[in-house]
């Protein structure tokens, strides 16, 4: 099987498509397991061990989709006309991914309309890290990793500001920072789940990170740079959670050595805290060094298959899970209380892999035509 798109750097879309995998597993959860749905942080004491890996696979998820986002736009600007093509571009497909979140996202979750409920997730925060990224790219590569690292370290400082419903502060500290409602009119409400301000931390660290995979650099010189960077978020991560007293639940003991592991992984999301990010973000540059180094082997290949159109088959997926759904509420009924549901976690496995193989044949056929046709200019958005 040839690569798609030579040009393309194969494991920064393996990287991608593998994440894209964990998210699809995540989402078939939250399609067929909403009866056991997950707190965040997770209860250990109320969560199994496979429902808790489950859950922490796509974990990886968004820090890796959105770090990536910012190295890919740094490569953009390198095969374009440098970083005023970079800021032009960010600027209209942060935009464009943000209207897509609150249209044709929220309609595939929620099939309702006019909705009563936006939720504004992973696509609305991508969108708007990239409109931060598109001023952020003129300022000088140290200044732009010293603000992405205060972003990303400093953020839960501001865990204990809260601002009520009402107050001037509500609405904009609800988008930068504190996971909230906003209320627009009786009949429309906005959740904001993925606040914003870490993840431009994020974005302007994989800008800087660019030029590791510039033309400049080489091949040695970028696999002991995501060595080092990714060894030290995980030994961040390895530190703070042992001292057991910044920016996340404590870890305790459990009843078994299993839910002390699970105590320790237990971290926070929504917003993503720095042990979040420090252990996401650290295995994702782990993973990217040896994808890199296993060159292009069949089953590497495949990933970056997935990993070249990730928005197409963001958008298929979640209307395909959603058309099953209502298909199996047809003709099962609700079996699980108010849902339908699996009733064990190795099902949701299962159902994930029929997926990965059916979805498989109509994303790769996209991604090629997007590599065929590079004159069609909004299929760059996709």
């Amino acid at each position: 099987m040839p690569p798609l798109n030579p040009s393309r750097l194969h494991a920064i879309d393996a990287l991608r498509g593998l994440v894209i995998l964990f998210m699809l597993l995540d989402h078939v959860r939250e399609t067929f397991y909403l009866h056991l749905q997950v707190t965040d942080p997770m209860d250990i004491t109320q969560t199994s061990p496979a429902l808790f890996i489950s859950r922490t696979l796509a974990h990886l998820c968004a820090p890796v989709f959105v770090f990536l986002t910012g190295l890919s736009a740094f490569l953009y600007g390198e095969r374009h006309d440098g970083r005023g093509a970079v800021s032009t571009f960010l600027f209209k497909r942060g935009l464009f991914l943000v209207l897509l979140e609150i249209t044709l996202v929220n309609f595939a979750w929620t099939f309702q309309f006019p909705p009563g409920v936006l939720y504004l997730q992973v696509i609305w925060v991508i969108g708007l890290s990239m409109l931060a990224l598109s001023a952020l790219v003129w300022l000088p590569r140290p200044a732009l990793v010293l603000l992405g690292s205060l972003l990303v370290a400093g953020h839960n400082l501001l865990d204990p500001i809260h601002f009520p419903a009402g107050t001037w502060a509500h609405i904009p500290w609800a988008v930068l920072h504190d996971r909230g409602w906003i209320e627009v009119t009786d009949g429309l409400r906005l959740r904001t789940s993925y606040p914003l301000l870490p993840w431009i931390g994020v974005i302007a660290l994989g800008y800087a990170a660019g030029p590791w995979f510039g033309a400049g650099g080489s091949a040695t010189s970028r696999q002991r740079q995501l060595l080092v960077a990714g060894l030290g978020a995980l030994g961040l991560f390895a530190l703070l959670r042992l001292l057991n007293g910044y920016g996340e639940k404590p870890w305790s003991l459990g009843d078994t050595g299993v839910q002390t592991l699970m105590s320790l992984f237990n971290i926070t999301k929504y917003p993503p805290s720095l042990l979040f990010l420090a252990l996401t973000l650290g295995i994702g540059l782990l993973l990217l060094r040896q994808f890199e180094r296993i060159g292009e082997g069949p089953w590497l290949r495949r990933l970056a298959t997935f990993g070249a159109a990730p928005m197409f088959f963001y958008l298929l997926h979640l209307y395909v899970l959603k058309a099953l759904y209502l298909a199996a509420v047809a003709l099962w009924g609700l079996n699980q209380g108010s849902h339908f549901g699996f009733s064990a976690v190795w099902m949701v496995w299962l159902g994930t892999l029929v997926l990965m193989v059916a979805l498989y044949p109509p994303v790769r056929s996209f991604a090629a035509f997007k590599a065929r046709r590079r004159d069609i200019a909004w299929l760059k958005y996709l």
